[in-house]
Order: structure tokens, then sequence, then C-alpha cells
């Protein structure tokens, strides 16, 4: 299920509007009052820095091989008032982000890989299951794919699979299989098997009967995973059959929980056999929009019919048909800028005049580049008040925290690229005297929805299931809830379900424990404890280190004998009283069901 965020040029702008500086030394702030700037500008140029900001009562200087001490030492002497202090780094204040660069040049992992822990394990191509994707069509035009493994159904009523009937459905394929080649994006089954069907026709839906007859093109084709990034309300016999029957020969189903932020159920996500999926964002917080289904149906409680994992969603970077995608970039003299697209494709370089809140035409602005605060009037009337004023290109500014990701509206008559910037940039952006904004076609854009989330855990799925090829879609279902990172409340929860999906655990759990799994309940990783002998003097110490844990505390066992309740740091030393052979083990706090294998150690004096 779809949902296009108008913002999604956002994320985009993070990714590819970023450059290092061409300097990698240090950079200083140094404090002074306007009155001695021009000194001081003097002396940091005589002494080889170059200037990165000029701001009111203080600048920020870039030396290439100078440090902050010898810089504050030095301006100690030359002016005692003039105070030197560090110019940290801020970054976007997420868990998660995407590399910095350009996916038309460099490779880039979107964030969501990482936070699932993806890039931990390596992808087994020779025994790896393939993954039927059911949605628009993956469009040929797009090379960030191993195209000689993937194959497709035409349908009469869609047309052919490989050109694609929106961008929808080569965004999704991007984010389970782009291949793992120096460019674009990396999935998280980086180059998997894939079989193509397209059932949305050109006015962008199908019906479950189409669904149901995909799903035995897909069992035909020989996949084992159903990926479906679409629903809607009601349920279908004929459907609900079809993917039963799928998983019931050993597949694995999954579908987007939906994304109108209800506790409306959507279908086939809704069906049981079906694993439910909804998104949540690179800071681990559910998206607004994912819906959170009750696990209740009909006076029936099945966790089968709700959110069973996440993944991330929001704003995420991937395929699309080649020049489908707009990408923003923003640069002035001073350097390079975070930006989002608005809709006109285009470039201006020029030199900068600040319009304030652009709500009168000015003709100072003719001919070069407008810098513009956002606030009284649209994003619209903005942008066509610097064109009206000869301007050749415009850059937004926001009013509050973080990125201005806007757009022209449906009745854009202006022609001009412009790009919203970050109001972290303003003092910066302002202090610039040139500048060049650029909006292009690209093969990379984001969208954001249950529908992005849903091919990162069939991507998942398909890591997984590549390195234990013996298992059932239905233990590979299991494994990936009993491992799933806990998220939002503590528990299980009708937003997270079990929590986001997590690779490497998954991998490691059925390591452990094989196909079968342990036979507890599900959604978090099984408690490890691994404990080692030391000896000071003659005190005996068992050094125990846990993880997985899921309470603040947790019940330390010896000898199934509980001596001792401590913070969930994932460490503690206990020492018994004599030599001889102990057995230890750690659990969460008040269970007695919720424990780590039990591990021995021996003291031997």
């Amino acid at each position: 299920m779809q949902k296009i965020n108008k913002i999604a040029p956002l994320a985009f702008a993070i990714a590819a509007g970023l450059s290092a500086s061409a300097y990698a030394g240090e950079r200083v702030v140094i404090h002074v009052d306007n009155a001695e700037k021009a000194a001081l500008i003097q002396q940091v140029k005589q002494d080889g820095g170059v200037v990165r900001v000029d701001a009111d009562g203080f600048i920020a200087v870039e030396y290439k091989t100078k440090k902050m001490t010898d810089v504050s030492s030095q301006m100690a002497v030359k002016n005692p008032r003039w105070k030197v202090e560090a110019d940290p780094i801020r970054k976007p204040l997420a868990l998660f982000n995407d590399d910095v660069g350009n996916p038309s040049l460099k490779q880039i992992t979107p964030y969501a890989v990482y936070q699932s822990q993806a890039n931990q394990v390596p992808f087994q191509f020779s025994t790896s299951p393939k993954v039927c994707i059911i949605d628009s069509g993956l469009d040929r035009t797009n090379t960030d794919f191993d195209w000689g493994v993937i194959t497709g159904d035409n349908d009469s009523g869609t047309g052919s699979w490989d050109v694609n009937g929106g961008p929808h459905g080569t965004h999704v394929a991007g984010t389970i299989a782009a291949a793992n080649n120096g460019i674009g994006v990396v999935g998280m089954a980086p180059g998997a098997k894939l079989h193509i069907i397209k059932v949305f026709n050109e006015a962008g839906w199908g019906y479950s009967s189409d669904l149901a007859y995909a799903a035995q093109k897909c069992t035909a084709a020989g996949a084992k995973i159903i990926s479906m990034s679409l629903g809607g309300g009601g349920s279908n016999t004929a459907e609900s059959n079809a993917f039963a029957n799928f998983v019931n020969a050993g597949g694995l189903v999954i579908a987007a929980a939906g994304n109108d932020g209800n506790n409306v159920r959507s279908y086939p996500a809704g069906y049981p056999s079906v694993m439910m999926v909804g998104a949540n964002d690179g800071n681990n917080a559910i998206a607004s929009f994912s819906q959170f289904p009750s696990c209740t149906l009909n006076g029936k409680t099945d966790e089968n019919t709700c959110v069973e994992v996440t993944a991330g969603g929001v704003d995420t970077l991937s395929t699309y048909p080649a020049g489908g995608a707009t990408l923003p970039n923003l640069s002035t003299n001073l350097g390079s800028y975070a930006s989002s697209a608005m809709e006109n494709v285009g470039s201006a370089s020029g030199a900068t005049f600040y319009m304030g809140t652009a709500e009168t035409i000015n003709s100072n602005a003719a001919g070069k580049i407008c810098l513009i605060d956002r606030g009284v009037i649209s994003f619209h009337d903005k942008v066509n008040n610097c064109q009206k004023s000869g301007g050749i290109g415009a850059v937004l500014i926001n009013n509050t925290a973080g990125m201005l990701a806007a757009t022209l509206g449906t009745t854009n008559v202006t022609s001009i690229p412009a790009v919203g910037a970050a109001f972290e940039d303003r003092t910066a952006l302002l202090a610039a005297t040139s500048a060049t904004v650029e909006v292009k076609a690209g093969d990379y854009g984001y969208m954001s929805g249950t529908s992005m989330a849903t091919p990162a855990v069939s991507g998942v799925a398909a890591l997984v299931w590549s390195n234990f090829p013996s298992c059932t879609g239905a233990q590979i279902r299991s494994a990936l809830k009993k491992t799933a990172k806990d998220a939002g409340a503590a528990g299980k929860d009708v937003y997270f379900g079990y929590g986001i999906v997590q690779a490497k655990d998954a991998v490691n759990y059925l390591t452990q424990y094989g196909c079968a799994g342990n036979g507890s309940g599900g959604g978090t990783a099984s408690i490890t404890l691994t404990a080692s002998v030391r000896y000071v003097g003659r005190t005996r110490y068992a050094d125990l280190a846990w993880a997985n844990a899921t309470t603040s505390s947790v019940d330390i066992y010896r000898n199934n004998v509980k001596v001792l309740t401590t913070p969930n740091d994932g460490s503690q030393s206990n020492s018994p009283t004599a030599k001889g052979t102990y057995s230890y083990k750690v659990c969460n706090a008040g269970s007695t069901t919720t424990c780590s294998p039990t591990v021995t150690v021996t003291f031997t004096k």
C-alpha cells in the first residue's frame, strides 16, 4: 500500500546534497566585536585560514593544518578579546541515516539496512529464496538490478511486467534486491532472485482476485516469498485461501498494514497466513501513518491478524524508473548544504539576494538567486515573486528547526529551480555571496509508507532464509518475530508488534536453536549469557555477561537459586565461597521463563 510522501525529496536531498569541505583540518569559532572583525579576518587569512561563516559577533574558520590549541594560543597573543572555541559537527538527530552522497555517483546504503542489521549478514545467493513481488511492475530502465535473475508475468490488463505502471513497484523492488554494484542503492538481499507480477491497472488499482491469481503465479515461478505493498478493505475467501495455500506449501507471505494511521484492518495483511508489517522511522519511532489494528477479531485473539513487526518506511531511498525522480543540489561560495527539491527542473548560478519573506516584487533580485524566509505567503507565491523580480533561482529557508520540504502546488506557474533548506543553515546561507541551485531528473528517490517497510522485511526474510535454506516460511516468520528489537511500549504492542526486524539477531537465533526455534514466546531475541572464571588473590569470581534481557533489572540464578537482582547493564561478577562447579542463568526480573540458557563454570581452587 503506497503513501507517496510529498516531502519525499527531503531525505533525498540529505543524502545527495551534502559534500565534504575542501579542507580536512580544524574548524573553529572565533568570537570578535564587529568593529574588530576586519582585522581578525585579515589575520586569519595571513595564517592560512578560510572563513566559512561571517556572522554577527563571530566568524567560523577552517584551517588545513593548524589545531585549535595553536589557534587559541596565537589569538591570545594577537588580541586577548578574540576568543577561540571548537566548532563541533552537527548531524540530523536520527539513530540511523542513509550514507552521505549522490546515488548517481556512488552506492548509498539506506538507513533501514543499518537499522535492520542487514549489513551484518552475508547474502547466500546460491541458496536464497526467490521473492515474488506483486505490485506495479519493475521498470527495466533502472540498471541497479541483476536482470539475469529477474523474471515476470505479463497480463493483458496491465501490460508488460518490466514496463512500470508508476514508480511504486520499482521502488519496492530496489529495497529488496538492488545490486551491490558500487552505484545507486543496495537492497536488503542484494541481487536476489525476483519474479514480478504486475497487478495494477492504469488507474493504479486491482482486485482481490488479481492477487489470488498472482499468488498462484508466484507458486508456479518457484517463489518462496510473496511481498505485497498494497491492500484495501474487506476480506475475500479466494484471496485468503490463495495465500494460505502458499504458506501451507512452505512459503512466506508479507504485506503492508496500511497508511491511514488508524486501527482499521487492511487486507491481505489482515489474513492470519500473511505477516503484517508496520513502518517506523530512522529514530526507531512508529510512523504516524502506520495502521495498528487490534489482534482481536470477532471475539477471537490472533497475533497473526495484526502488526507483527516493523521496518524503516519513512523517507526510504530506493530505485525509480530512469529519470523518474528529482535530485536537488544547493551550494554556495561557503560550502554545500542539504536541500529538498521542488517541482521545477533546472539549474541556476549567480549572486545571492535576500528577499526576506518575498511578499512583494523586488527588482534588486534580477539575475540573482533569491534567499527567502518561510512565512506569511505560500511557497508558490514566494518563488513567483522571485521570478517576477527577475530572479533565476530560489532557496526557501525553514523558520523552524529542520528541513523545509515544500511543493509549489497544483497550479504552479513558476519555472525557475527552487529548493528548500534547513533553518540550521540559515546563517551560513545568508552569509554567502553566490549560490548554485539545481533540480534535475534522476533514477533514485524517496517514498514513505508501510509499502516501503514491507519490502524491507521481505528482503530481510530472504537474506536470513538464504543462510538457512532448510527452514520453512513459518519458521523464518517466527524467527523474525522472536528476534525483533522491542520498540515503543515495552513488550508486544499494536503499533510495532514484536518490534523492528533484526537480521543478524535472527541468524544468531537460528544458528543456536535451529529452524524449530526454542519454543518460547516471540518478540525479542533470546537472552544470551557467557561466564568466565577469574581469581583475585583467594577470591573467586564468575564474570557474567548477558544480552537481550528486556526489563530494567535482571535476576541472576546460581544453581537454580536466585542470588541477586541487579540493573540490566549487561555484566555482573558473582563470588562463590568454595571451589567447585556452579551453574548460572539470567532472567528478566520477576520471570522464571524468560531466561538465558544455563552456563557452568568450574573453580579449581
